[in-house]
């Protein structure tokens, strides 16, 4: 049979392609330009090859025992797929065909043969548009498995076939995303071919998000477990919130947080933030790491948006039935399933049991042939309600910082508003509070003080000791170009008597110059030792002059000023600091390093008359003093 078709291609090709013919006015290229001019009688309008009477002669009445019935559109048409499974043809249609979940029924004979024509050239690789209905046909044949060697065979054609025609018909993505999905759920392939599915990536957003949620707000983790259980937390977070962060130590936290504390413990944690950030951003309608802000001001934007959303998150979870990530994106729930939905689909045999998870999130569930899908259903897209909150933080930072590119103002809710102030406040004075401070030495100085501290040391040496010959070992700290400061032993300054006997000659003209002085008396007065170690060590690093008690992280100097705090001793406050040999700020900020890994926050803040132990700590301090 194939050899005659040869036969006659060649014949038709001899005749159209003589001088005579081309000549001929029977023949003329206006009248016959979409047709061609000789046909074979396959490729005749009116030819209808047998395969095609035989399809339709599958009917809907189906003769059984004892009686027939009537099978449904989906059976029929899986029926005549099959039966056409393998059919090929070549009688392009050029007409239209549309018809709401098209099968072989719908079509005409002439359609039939245009749309067997157009899937012979798509099985070839060769895609072109077409009517829609013949594409939809076509993605129904997939799905029954008509034409498909296995069930990964048909998910490759069924994902390959879509990524191509939907550059001709984008309105296709609605069905198939949903359809490729259903497809590997129910003949059990991997859930890792779906790694670039929409649906699936929002999920894994979700999941991030909730994972960074739970450490602030157990409730959280609720969205993800069948059964309410312990959250399980990240160890490391346990200490900065106080403990291990159930509903009850949230809570008192949360009571613990009045005034200018922030809803996040501070020093800031830059790896946890950036986390909860990344997956805030993920699913926000406005992208606050793309901002102009966040390029400029990082560490400021970063830690007032996480704290405004832990806020809201204790906001939803006091006043709201439902916590804020449910209210935003919806609960996780089960519902009754159809397969395939929107498509002509028929199953030939009964689903059997089947426990299908694509993520943590998504799960299906198959039993006496009927499928339940546990998922989160609500809105599946980018918050544009979190989209809004993150958007006001932007605006209300900008305002804050004096940034120069303000945004235009919206309106919102008063708490968020209120929310937003309250953590630029807390975060702004935290950082005032620990901002690094500039420390200016006089290198021109030293070497009095050397020089001082010389003459002193010989006058506190007994006769005993100069007898024994004790040398005087000093410390050189010479600056360098580079800003430091180059520390030598045993090395002599300038200026420093060159032997004992010259040690004794500056020794006896000081003491005639000064009568008086001739052994100094130090109560109360700090060594010239000290003086230098004061004058030359970084700010902060001072150590105060007294040791701290056994079993007390405070020197008693440390002491004795939070008790001049609590019991507001203005005398007793200064005499602290005096006793210290420090200035009040670096004994504030000493404290307040010693008790934070006790207490796990900053225990004196600056307010508007000086210094004085946070409200929320006080009963803390107490206990420590006692």
């Amino acid at each position: 049979m194939g050899d005659k078709t040869e036969d006659v291609r060649a014949l038709i090709e001899r005749i159209t392609s003589s001088e005579r013919m081309r000549t001929s006015s029977h023949f003329s290229d206006a009248v016959y330009r979409a047709e061609p001019i000789l046909t074979t009688g396959r490729q005749m309008a009116t030819y209808l090859p047998d395969r095609y009477r035989e399809m339709r002669a599958i009917s809907r009445w189906q003769e059984g025992e004892p009686h027939g019935r009537w099978i449904t559109e989906a059976e029929l048409f899986w029926r005549q797929g099959m039966f056409m499974a393998d059919f090929e043809d070549d009688c392009p249609y050029h007409g239209t065909f549309k018809a709401y979940f098209p099968t072989y029924a719908d079509m005409s004979d002439r359609q039939l043969r245009g749309y067997f024509t157009w899937r012979t050239a798509v099985r070839r690789g060769d895609i072109q548009e077409t009517s829609l209905s013949f594409a939809y046909t076509y993605l129904y044949e997939l799905i029954n498995g008509i034409g498909v060697a296995n069930p990964l065979d048909g998910f490759t054609q069924l994902k390959t076939f879509w990524e191509a025609y939907r550059a001709f018909a984008p309105e296709i993505d609605r069905y198939v995303r949903v359809w490729l999905r259903d497809y590997v759920v129910y003949h059990g392939l991997e859930p890792s071919l779906l790694h670039d599915s929409r649906s699936l990536s929002f999920d894994h957003a979700l999941i991030d998000l909730v994972d960074a949620s739970a450490p602030y707000d157990p409730d959280a983790s609720l969205l993800l477990l069948d059964e309410p259980e312990s959250p399980t937390v990240d160890p490391g977070i346990a200490p900065a919130l106080g403990g291990a962060p159930g509903r009850r130590a949230l809570q008192a936290r949360t009571r613990a947080r009045k005034g200018k504390q922030s809803a996040l413990p501070l020093p800031p944690n830059a790896e946890r933030e950036d986390r909860l950030l990344a997956a805030i951003d993920a699913l926000s309608s406005y992208r606050i790491r793309l901002s102009r802000l966040y390029s400029d001001h990082p560490d400021d934007l970063r830690h007032i948006a996480c704290s405004v959303f832990v806020r809201m998150l204790e906001y939803y979870r006091k006043h709201r039935k439902s916590g804020l990530i449910e209210s935003l994106f919806g609960d996780l729930v089960d519902m009754p399933y159809t397969m395939f939905a929107s498509a002509v689909f028929f199953e030939s045999e009964r689903h059997g049991p089947a426990d299908i998870e694509l993520d943590r999130i998504h799960r299906y569930r198959c039993r006496n042939g009927l499928w339940t899908c546990t998922r989160v259903f609500g809105a599946r897209d980018k918050s544009p309600k979190l989209g809004s909150i993150m958007r006001a933080v932007d605006r209300k930072v900008r305002e804050a910082l004096e940034y120069p590119h303000p945004l235009k103002v919206k309106e919102m809710p008063k708490y968020l508003e209120q929310a937003i102030d309250r953590e630029i406040e807390a975060w702004l004075t935290w950082k005032q509070a620990h901002a690094p401070r500039k420390v200016e030495i006089d290198l021109s100085q030293l070497a009095g003080i050397r020089s001082a501290a010389a003459v002193t040391r010989e006058a506190l040496l007994t006769d005993e000791e100069r007898d024994q010959g004790t040398t005087v070992e000093t410390v050189e700290k010479t600056p360098t170009q580079d800003g430091t400061i180059r520390v030598e032993e045993n090395a002599q300054p300038p200026n420093w008597p060159g032997s004992e006997a010259e040690l004794g000659d500056e020794a006896k003209r000081s003491a005639a110059r000064n009568p008086e002085a001739k052994r100094p008396e130090l109560v109360g007065a700090p060594a010239p030792s000290t003086v230098l170690a004061a004058a030359t060590a970084p700010a902060g690093n001072v150590p105060p002059r007294n040791e701290s008690p056994s079993g007390s992280p405070l020197s008693p100097a440390q002491a004795a000023y939070l008790q001049a705090l609590l019991t507001e001793d203005e005398d007793a406050k200064t005499e602290a600091v005096h006793h210290a040999g420090i200035s009040e700020d670096m004994l504030v900020d000493a404290i307040n390093e010693a008790l934070f890994d006790l207490l796990g926050d900053t225990v004196i803040e600056f307010g508007s008359t000086g210094p004085q132990v946070i409200e929320d700590y006080e009963d803390d301090v107490r206990g420590v003093l006692a």
